[in-house]
């Protein structure tokens, strides 16, 4: 088609949309709703994957965790075996560390405030969501994360002393010492003083819980002074260098079966995995989310489009008259069926970009007044513009072949 008459088929399918504001908006309605459903949702998920990639790199690729159960398994769904495995203990991760020589450093951690109501205090301040963690001194060694970003972390003497000493993160800090310098004060978890030491760098949240709400005691502290269930344990390892990362989890391996009796031939009794095993875990989880926004966005689209194929079969029966004028004037049936095309396509077109708009809008409200950290994404808005244009033409090619195809003596004389 040639540029002047391409302007002119346009032209006249933009004024045809325009001559019929109502009927076009109620058409690319469906439409704009498909495409915003995708944008919210893709920019929520790609939110998440941000964050948690975020994590995974702050964690390291060389980290090495050993815990009683494989990650994300379900207490309902536990095999007898998984039900009857023995709990990790702190003789464990000392046993690694002195029978592991590509182990470069052991830790270990233990939450103990899932089992026990012990608010957190500090004069007339309280806090009483705050997750108490008992670890040992070589945290910092194997995840960054935990150095502190001022005072000091857990010692070696801590652990061997059991003393009353304590780290804090940094929503804690802001609740119970908003005005104060709190390294040397004493603050109380339950009845028990314990003087702070250090604090810990802001993290944020991820999937809505705070990473800064906790407060970290030595691990024989911990087993001292407050209940546990030693099924939360967990060993953390890093090998001393990237390239023995797979024979110093094989030294592991032997270790802990050896420790814990397992038969030649019977599977671990225990849970040994990295950064990739925490990926894959997380791609299936979003992966069904995934699937959900894609039948969600589809049944949408799928709606939006039957509604354009309808609308532009009742403007092709509407113009029949004009279409024979046009034809018999000299107008190819290619003209008049790009002239139909392009009005589903600029119908559907428009439609996707309000959507697009609405899923920003939404995305940024979601990222405002919640803790999931929405993103959109370059190729989401390619995408939403893409599927959009792709319904109009797939669902707009019926009406504007009967429309082509419609002989114009006929359509003259249409009443």
């Amino acid at each position: 088609m040639k540029i002047g008459i391409f302007k002119d088929v346009f032209q006249m399918s933009l004024d045809s949309i325009k001559s019929h504001k109502l009927r076009s908006f109620l058409t690319l309605l469906g439409i704009m709703i498909g495409v915003m459903t995708v944008i919210a949702m893709v920019s929520v998920v790609q939110g998440l994957n941000k964050t948690f990639l975020s994590e995974l790199e702050s964690v390291g690729p060389d980290v090495i965790i050993i815990s009683k159960y494989e990650p994300g398994i379900n207490v309902g769904n536990m095999s007898e075996e998984e039900r009857q495995r023995e709990d990790l203990t702190f003789e464990d991760a000392e046993a690694i560390k002195s029978q592991c020589p590509l182990v470069k450093a052991v830790a270990v951690d233990l939450t103990v405030s899932l089992f026990e109501s012990n608010p957190i205090k500090y004069q007339n301040k309280e806090s009483s969501d705050t997750i108490i963690i008992g670890m040992n001194e070589n945290f910092p060694k194997v995840l960054t994360v935990y150095l502190p970003s001022r005072g000091r972390f857990i010692s070696e003497i801590d652990m061997n002393h059991r003393t009353k000493v304590c780290v804090i993160g940094a929503d804690l800090r802001e609740t119970l010492f908003p005005h104060t310098d709190p390294i040397g004060k004493e603050l109380r978890i339950g009845a028990k003083r314990f003087t702070v030491i250090g604090e810990m760098e802001k993290r944020g949240s991820m999937f809505g819980q705070s990473r800064d709400n906790i407060i970290v005691i030595p691990l024989t502290t911990a087993m001292k002074h407050f209940s546990y269930d030693l099924s939360n344990i967990e060993i953390v390892a890093v090998p001393t260098k990237h390239e023995y990362l797979q024979e110093a989890e094989e030294q592991i391996i032997n270790v802990l079966r050896g420790r814990r009796r397992v038969p030649v031939g019977k599977p671990n009794d225990f849970a040994l995995f990295g950064q990739e095993t925490m990926l894959d875990l997380y791609n299936q989880l979003t992966g069904a989310a995934y699937i959900v926004m894609i039948v969600i966005s589809s049944i949408g689209l799928l709606v939006g489009g039957i509604g354009v194929m309808n609308i532009m079969l009742v403007t092709v029966k509407e113009r029949t008259r004009e279409i024979g004028i046009r034809k018999a004037i000299g107008a190819r049936s290619s003209d008049i069926q790009n002239q139909f095309l392009i009005e589903s396509i600029i119908l559907t077109g428009v439609g996707g970009a309000s959507g697009l708009l609405i899923g920003f809008i939404i995305a940024f409200i979601v990222r405002i007044a919640t803790p999931l950290p929405a993103t959109v994404t370059p190729w989401s808005i390619v995408l939403g513009l893409f599927v959009s244009v792709s319904v109009g033409i797939l669902f707009g090619i019926l009406p504007a072949q009967k429309a082509a195809k419609m002989d114009p003596i006929v359509s003259l004389r249409y009443e």
